[in-house]
């Protein structure tokens, strides 16, 4: 089986981010993992730039790993995207696209590369929705929650 790159197209396009949407089933059900950014402390979904040699849903477990300790089986196919205004430096801002990639969490870890900079919390997909944000990214946990995980 050849593996996928990501395109030359993503590599090259300084808008576009790729994220895992964490999730598991839990003691009240379906749950979804938030963290926090590390600046403004919003609380977001692990996402990040694309990889070299890396196709974007493994990019996006990556970001997991990193942003959220959390290891887990993502699917090679997005969710849906939302777009979001990135913060930079010196007030300014730019749009960018995110596509979001379920992921089952199987592993959670205690030290992980950003633990010190980011909380992590369990909530169910309401909370979640309510918590992030960006209205198209609520939307896009209200599908999840509604359609359920198995794709």
């Amino acid at each position: 089986m050849t593996k996928r790159k990501t395109s030359k197209i993503y590599r090259r396009d300084k808008r576009h981010q790729f994220a895992a949407l964490p999730w598991r089933t839990g003691a009240r059900g379906l749950e979804i993992l938030l963290i926090t950014s590390r600046e403004t402390k919003r609380w977001v979904i692990p996402k990040g730039w694309p990889m070299k040699d890396r196709a974007a849903h493994e990019a996006a477990a990556q970001e997991a790993f990193e942003e959220a300790g959390v290891r887990g089986d993502i699917t090679r196919e997005p969710l849906g995207m939302f777009r979001y205004l990135k913060r930079l430096k010196g007030d300014k801002t730019q749009l960018c696209a995110v596509d979001v990639f379920p992921m089952q969490v199987t592993g959670i870890l205690d030290v992980w590369p950003e633990r010190e900079e980011r909380e992590r919390e369990w909530v169910t997909p309401e909370v979640a929705a309510r918590r992030v944000d960006e209205p198209e990214l609520a939307a896009l946990i209200e599908a999840f929650a509604f359609l359920g995980p198995a794709r």
